[in-house]
Protein backbone atom coordinates (compact mmCIF):
# COMPACT_ATOMS: atom_id res chain seq x y z
CA UNK A 1 0.00 0.00 0.00
CA UNK A 2 1.14 3.16 -0.63
CA UNK A 3 1.92 5.70 1.97
CA UNK A 4 1.82 9.39 1.35
CA UNK A 5 3.51 12.67 3.43
CA UNK A 6 2.42 15.96 2.18
CA UNK A 7 4.77 18.35 4.28
CA UNK A 8 3.28 21.27 6.15
CA UNK A 9 1.98 22.21 9.33
CA UNK A 10 -1.45 20.03 9.43
CA UNK A 11 0.98 17.07 7.96
CA UNK A 12 3.51 17.63 10.64
CA UNK A 13 0.11 17.98 13.63
CA UNK A 14 -1.61 14.49 11.82
CA UNK A 15 1.71 12.63 12.88
CA UNK A 16 1.78 13.66 15.80
CA UNK A 17 -1.40 12.90 16.88
CA UNK A 18 -1.63 9.41 14.75
CA UNK A 19 1.91 8.56 14.72
CA UNK A 20 4.09 8.54 11.08
CA UNK A 21 2.78 7.34 8.31
CA UNK A 22 5.95 6.33 6.95
CA UNK A 23 9.33 4.54 8.53
CA UNK A 24 10.01 5.65 11.99
CA UNK A 25 13.42 6.08 10.92
CA UNK A 26 12.80 8.18 7.98
CA UNK A 27 12.99 11.39 7.97
CA UNK A 28 11.40 13.10 11.00
CA UNK A 29 10.54 16.98 9.19
CA UNK A 30 11.52 17.92 5.51
CA UNK A 31 14.98 18.60 4.71
CA UNK A 32 15.88 21.31 2.07
CA UNK A 33 19.44 22.13 -0.06
CA UNK A 34 20.98 25.18 0.27
CA UNK A 35 19.76 26.71 -2.50
CA UNK A 36 16.02 26.01 -0.74
CA UNK A 37 14.91 23.03 -2.89
CA UNK A 38 12.77 20.82 -0.65
CA UNK A 39 10.75 17.81 -0.59
CA UNK A 40 7.18 18.50 -0.99
CA UNK A 41 5.57 14.71 -1.45
CA UNK A 42 6.83 11.67 0.22
CA UNK A 43 5.11 8.38 -1.13
CA UNK A 44 6.68 5.20 0.46
CA UNK A 45 5.67 2.13 -2.08
CA UNK A 46 7.11 -0.71 0.02
CA UNK A 47 9.55 -0.92 2.57
CA UNK A 48 12.95 -0.10 0.54
CA UNK A 49 11.19 1.71 -2.36
CA UNK A 50 9.76 6.07 -1.43
CA UNK A 51 9.37 8.29 -4.37
CA UNK A 52 10.21 11.75 -3.49
CA UNK A 53 8.51 15.07 -5.33
CA UNK A 54 11.10 18.02 -5.11
CA UNK A 55 10.50 21.82 -5.26
CA UNK A 56 13.32 22.75 -7.36
CA UNK A 57 14.63 26.28 -8.08
CA UNK A 58 16.48 24.79 -10.44
CA UNK A 59 14.61 23.71 -12.59
CA UNK A 60 11.76 25.97 -12.14
CA UNK A 61 8.94 23.01 -11.05
CA UNK A 62 9.01 20.16 -9.30
CA UNK A 63 11.22 16.99 -9.86
CA UNK A 64 10.76 13.02 -9.17
CA UNK A 65 13.23 10.82 -7.45
CA UNK A 66 12.53 7.29 -6.63
CA UNK A 67 14.87 5.98 -3.73
CA UNK A 68 16.06 1.92 -2.97
CA UNK A 69 16.82 2.43 0.44
CA UNK A 70 18.95 -0.60 2.25
CA UNK A 71 17.42 -4.08 3.51
CA UNK A 72 19.38 -2.73 6.39
CA UNK A 73 18.30 0.84 6.64
CA UNK A 74 15.29 0.99 9.03
CA UNK A 75 16.76 -1.29 11.64
CA UNK A 76 20.39 0.99 11.68
CA UNK A 77 18.57 4.60 12.18
CA UNK A 78 21.92 6.40 12.45
CA UNK A 79 24.03 5.02 9.39
CA UNK A 80 25.16 6.12 6.31
CA UNK A 81 25.31 4.63 3.09
CA UNK A 82 27.09 4.64 0.67
CA UNK A 83 24.91 5.89 -2.36
CA UNK A 84 24.83 4.68 -6.24
CA UNK A 85 22.82 7.35 -8.30
CA UNK A 86 21.64 5.94 -11.86
CA UNK A 87 20.40 7.98 -14.78
CA UNK A 88 17.87 7.24 -17.32
CA UNK A 89 18.11 7.98 -20.77
CA UNK A 90 15.93 10.24 -23.41
CA UNK A 91 12.43 9.70 -24.38
CA UNK A 92 11.75 7.47 -21.48
CA UNK A 93 7.58 7.46 -20.43
CA UNK A 94 8.26 6.55 -17.30
CA UNK A 95 10.77 8.53 -16.12
CA UNK A 96 12.64 8.11 -12.86
CA UNK A 97 11.06 4.64 -12.15
CA UNK A 98 12.61 3.31 -15.38
CA UNK A 99 15.22 1.44 -14.18
CA UNK A 100 13.20 0.24 -11.31
CA UNK A 101 10.54 -1.20 -14.12
CA UNK A 102 13.23 -2.26 -16.81
CA UNK A 103 15.65 -4.10 -14.75
CA UNK A 104 16.24 -5.73 -11.79
CA UNK A 105 17.84 -3.70 -9.79
CA UNK A 106 15.94 -3.97 -6.37
CA UNK A 107 16.42 -7.45 -6.35
CA UNK A 108 19.78 -7.24 -7.42
CA UNK A 109 20.89 -4.50 -4.72
CA UNK A 110 18.70 -6.20 -2.42
CA UNK A 111 22.22 -7.67 -0.18
CA UNK A 112 23.90 -5.29 -1.36
CA UNK A 113 24.77 -2.03 1.32
CA UNK A 114 24.03 1.11 -0.71
CA UNK A 115 21.23 3.51 -1.01
CA UNK A 116 20.27 4.05 -4.91
CA UNK A 117 19.09 7.02 -5.96
CA UNK A 118 17.05 7.03 -9.41
CA UNK A 119 16.29 11.17 -10.30
CA UNK A 120 14.57 12.03 -13.39
CA UNK A 121 16.11 13.60 -16.04
CA UNK A 122 13.57 14.82 -18.01
CA UNK A 123 12.30 13.42 -21.66
CA UNK A 124 16.30 15.28 -22.83
CA UNK A 125 17.23 17.04 -20.27
CA UNK A 126 20.84 15.90 -21.33
CA UNK A 127 22.19 16.27 -17.61
CA UNK A 128 23.07 19.69 -18.18
CA UNK A 129 22.67 23.91 -17.46
CA UNK A 130 20.97 24.78 -20.84
CA UNK A 131 22.12 27.86 -22.15
CA UNK A 132 18.55 29.28 -23.63
CA UNK A 133 20.43 31.88 -25.47
CA UNK A 134 21.59 33.48 -22.12
CA UNK A 135 18.47 34.64 -21.65
CA UNK A 136 17.13 32.31 -18.62
CA UNK A 137 18.97 29.99 -16.29
CA UNK A 138 16.26 27.17 -16.13
CA UNK A 139 16.54 24.18 -16.53
CA UNK A 140 19.11 23.72 -15.09
CA UNK A 141 19.62 19.41 -14.26
CA UNK A 142 23.40 19.41 -13.15
CA UNK A 143 22.29 21.68 -10.07
CA UNK A 144 18.94 19.52 -9.29
CA UNK A 145 21.42 16.49 -9.43
CA UNK A 146 24.35 17.45 -7.78
CA UNK A 147 23.17 20.15 -5.37
CA UNK A 148 19.73 19.75 -4.75
CA UNK A 149 19.00 15.42 -4.63
CA UNK A 150 22.37 15.05 -3.28
CA UNK A 151 21.64 17.06 -0.42
CA UNK A 152 17.86 16.60 0.15
CA UNK A 153 18.92 12.66 0.27
CA UNK A 154 22.42 13.03 2.22
CA UNK A 155 20.40 15.10 4.61
CA UNK A 156 17.10 13.67 5.46
CA UNK A 157 17.68 9.96 3.72
CA UNK A 158 20.84 9.04 5.02
CA UNK A 159 23.16 9.13 2.18
CA UNK A 160 26.62 8.83 2.55
CA UNK A 161 29.47 10.56 1.01
CA UNK A 162 30.56 7.21 -1.27
CA UNK A 163 29.40 7.98 -4.18
CA UNK A 164 28.80 6.05 -7.34
CA UNK A 165 27.38 7.17 -10.60
CA UNK A 166 26.37 5.06 -13.72
CA UNK A 167 23.95 5.91 -16.66
CA UNK A 168 22.43 4.86 -20.38
CA UNK A 169 22.53 6.72 -23.05
CA UNK A 170 22.33 10.28 -22.49
CA UNK A 171 22.31 9.23 -18.99
CA UNK A 172 26.29 7.78 -19.62
CA UNK A 173 26.98 11.18 -20.91
CA UNK A 174 25.69 12.38 -17.52
CA UNK A 175 27.53 10.37 -15.47
CA UNK A 176 31.12 11.36 -17.00
CA UNK A 177 29.77 14.73 -17.37
CA UNK A 178 28.63 15.13 -13.51
CA UNK A 179 32.05 13.35 -12.67
CA UNK A 180 34.19 15.82 -14.32
CA UNK A 181 32.42 18.92 -13.46
CA UNK A 182 32.69 17.73 -10.20
CA UNK A 183 35.64 16.02 -9.58
CA UNK A 184 35.69 13.75 -6.51
CA UNK A 185 31.98 13.68 -5.97
CA UNK A 186 31.87 10.22 -7.34
CA UNK A 187 34.57 7.93 -6.89
CA UNK A 188 33.05 5.19 -10.07
CA UNK A 189 31.30 6.21 -13.25
CA UNK A 190 30.01 4.05 -15.69
CA UNK A 191 28.99 4.85 -18.81
CA UNK A 192 26.40 2.24 -20.94
CA UNK A 193 25.56 3.32 -24.45
CA UNK A 194 26.42 6.23 -23.73
CA UNK A 195 27.63 9.90 -25.57
CA UNK A 196 31.21 10.48 -24.09
CA UNK A 197 32.34 12.79 -26.87
CA UNK A 198 29.15 15.02 -27.87
CA UNK A 199 31.82 16.48 -30.66
CA UNK A 200 32.34 13.38 -32.50
CA UNK A 201 31.50 13.52 -36.41
CA UNK A 202 27.93 13.31 -36.54
CA UNK A 203 27.61 13.75 -32.63
CA UNK A 204 25.97 16.84 -32.53
CA UNK A 205 23.20 16.20 -35.22
CA UNK A 206 22.69 12.96 -33.20
CA UNK A 207 22.24 15.19 -30.10
CA UNK A 208 19.90 17.48 -32.14
CA UNK A 209 17.49 13.95 -33.02
CA UNK A 210 17.23 13.06 -29.24
CA UNK A 211 16.39 16.31 -28.59
CA UNK A 212 13.94 16.46 -31.69
CA UNK A 213 12.66 12.84 -30.41
CA UNK A 214 11.65 14.47 -27.14
CA UNK A 215 10.02 17.63 -28.70
CA UNK A 216 12.40 19.86 -28.28
CA UNK A 217 13.07 21.46 -32.29
CA UNK A 218 14.70 24.45 -31.32
CA UNK A 219 18.64 22.40 -30.31
CA UNK A 220 19.81 25.81 -29.98
CA UNK A 221 18.86 26.14 -26.22
CA UNK A 222 20.84 23.44 -25.43
CA UNK A 223 24.60 25.22 -25.74
CA UNK A 224 23.90 26.96 -28.81
CA UNK A 225 25.42 26.25 -32.19
CA UNK A 226 28.33 23.48 -31.88
CA UNK A 227 30.31 25.66 -34.30
CA UNK A 228 29.28 29.63 -33.39
CA UNK A 229 28.76 28.45 -29.59
CA UNK A 230 31.87 25.68 -29.30
CA UNK A 231 33.74 27.47 -26.21
CA UNK A 232 30.28 26.12 -24.76
CA UNK A 233 30.34 22.54 -26.61
CA UNK A 234 33.67 21.73 -25.38
CA UNK A 235 33.16 22.69 -21.76
CA UNK A 236 30.68 19.90 -21.73
CA UNK A 237 32.41 17.30 -23.44
CA UNK A 238 33.54 14.80 -21.48
CA UNK A 239 36.20 13.60 -24.38
CA UNK A 240 37.74 17.12 -24.34
CA UNK A 241 37.93 17.18 -20.10
CA UNK A 242 39.10 13.98 -20.09
CA UNK A 243 41.91 14.98 -17.57
CA UNK A 244 38.71 15.83 -14.95
CA UNK A 245 38.18 11.99 -14.95
CA UNK A 246 42.01 11.18 -13.53
CA UNK A 247 41.46 9.33 -10.57
CA UNK A 248 37.44 8.41 -11.29
CA UNK A 249 37.58 4.61 -11.61
CA UNK A 250 35.63 4.35 -14.95
CA UNK A 251 33.11 1.57 -17.04
CA UNK A 252 32.28 2.32 -20.43
CA UNK A 253 29.95 -0.37 -22.59
CA UNK A 254 28.37 -0.70 -25.90
CA UNK A 255 26.62 -2.90 -28.57
CA UNK A 256 27.50 -2.13 -32.37
CA UNK A 257 23.82 -1.64 -32.86
CA UNK A 258 22.99 -5.52 -34.30
CA UNK A 259 20.88 -7.88 -33.47
CA UNK A 260 22.27 -9.57 -30.06
CA UNK A 261 21.56 -12.14 -27.91
CA UNK A 262 19.50 -10.63 -25.81
CA UNK A 263 17.42 -9.07 -28.66
CA UNK A 264 14.35 -10.65 -30.38
CA UNK A 265 15.17 -11.62 -34.18
CA UNK A 266 15.38 -8.82 -37.01
CA UNK A 267 16.41 -6.00 -34.40
CA UNK A 268 18.68 -3.33 -35.54
CA UNK A 269 18.89 0.69 -34.51
CA UNK A 270 20.10 3.59 -35.26
CA UNK A 271 21.51 4.61 -31.56
CA UNK A 272 23.79 2.21 -30.81
CA UNK A 273 26.38 2.61 -33.79
CA UNK A 274 26.60 6.58 -32.91
CA UNK A 275 27.01 5.91 -28.90
CA UNK A 276 29.62 3.54 -30.12
CA UNK A 277 31.04 5.84 -32.30
CA UNK A 278 31.52 8.15 -29.58
CA UNK A 279 32.62 6.08 -26.96
CA UNK A 280 35.33 4.10 -29.17
CA UNK A 281 36.67 7.89 -29.76
CA UNK A 282 36.62 8.39 -25.79
CA UNK A 283 38.49 5.65 -24.75
CA UNK A 284 40.94 5.80 -27.29
CA UNK A 285 41.72 9.11 -25.65
CA UNK A 286 41.75 7.94 -22.21
CA UNK A 287 44.37 4.87 -23.76
CA UNK A 288 46.50 7.90 -24.87
CA UNK A 289 46.43 9.96 -21.89
CA UNK A 290 47.24 7.06 -19.00
CA UNK A 291 43.80 7.03 -17.51
CA UNK A 292 42.89 3.15 -16.65
CA UNK A 293 39.07 2.02 -17.70
CA UNK A 294 36.96 -1.17 -17.56
CA UNK A 295 36.14 -1.11 -21.19
CA UNK A 296 33.30 -3.80 -22.67
CA UNK A 297 32.85 -3.29 -26.46
CA UNK A 298 30.75 -6.54 -26.60
CA UNK A 299 29.69 -6.26 -30.26
CA UNK A 300 26.02 -7.45 -31.49
CA UNK A 301 23.41 -5.46 -28.85
CA UNK A 302 21.02 -2.90 -29.06
CA UNK A 303 20.16 0.43 -27.70
CA UNK A 304 17.95 -2.06 -25.18
CA UNK A 305 17.59 -2.25 -21.48
CA UNK A 306 18.11 -6.00 -21.67
CA UNK A 307 22.16 -5.05 -22.09
CA UNK A 308 21.63 -2.08 -20.08
CA UNK A 309 20.88 -4.12 -16.96
CA UNK A 310 23.12 -6.99 -17.90
CA UNK A 311 25.74 -3.65 -17.89
CA UNK A 312 24.78 -2.73 -14.67
CA UNK A 313 25.53 -6.06 -13.22
CA UNK A 314 29.11 -6.40 -15.08
CA UNK A 315 30.20 -2.93 -14.14
CA UNK A 316 29.00 -3.57 -10.13
CA UNK A 317 32.92 -4.09 -9.58
CA UNK A 318 33.90 -1.18 -10.82
CA UNK A 319 30.78 0.38 -8.82
CA UNK A 320 31.05 -1.33 -5.71
CA UNK A 321 35.09 -0.63 -5.27
CA UNK A 322 34.10 3.24 -5.82
CA UNK A 323 31.35 2.65 -2.76
CA UNK A 324 33.71 1.03 -0.44
CA UNK A 325 31.91 -1.94 -0.51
Amino acid sequence: MKRTRRWGLLALAMVALLGSPVPASAAAAPVSADNGAKVVEETWLDARTVDLKISSPALGTTGMVRLLVPTGWAAQPTRAWPTLYLLHGCCEPVDYRSWDQFTDVKAFTADKDALVVMPTGGPAGMYTKWWNFGLRNTPDWDTFHTLEVRQIVERGYRAGTRRAVAGLSIGGYGALAYSYKHKGMFAAAASYSGVPNTLNQGAPLFIQGILARAGIFNYLELWGDSWGMRPIWTANNPYDNIDGLRGTALYISCGNGKTGQLDPPGQSDIFEPQALASSVTFTDRLKAKGIPATVDYYGDGTHSWPYWQRALRNSWPVLAGGLGL
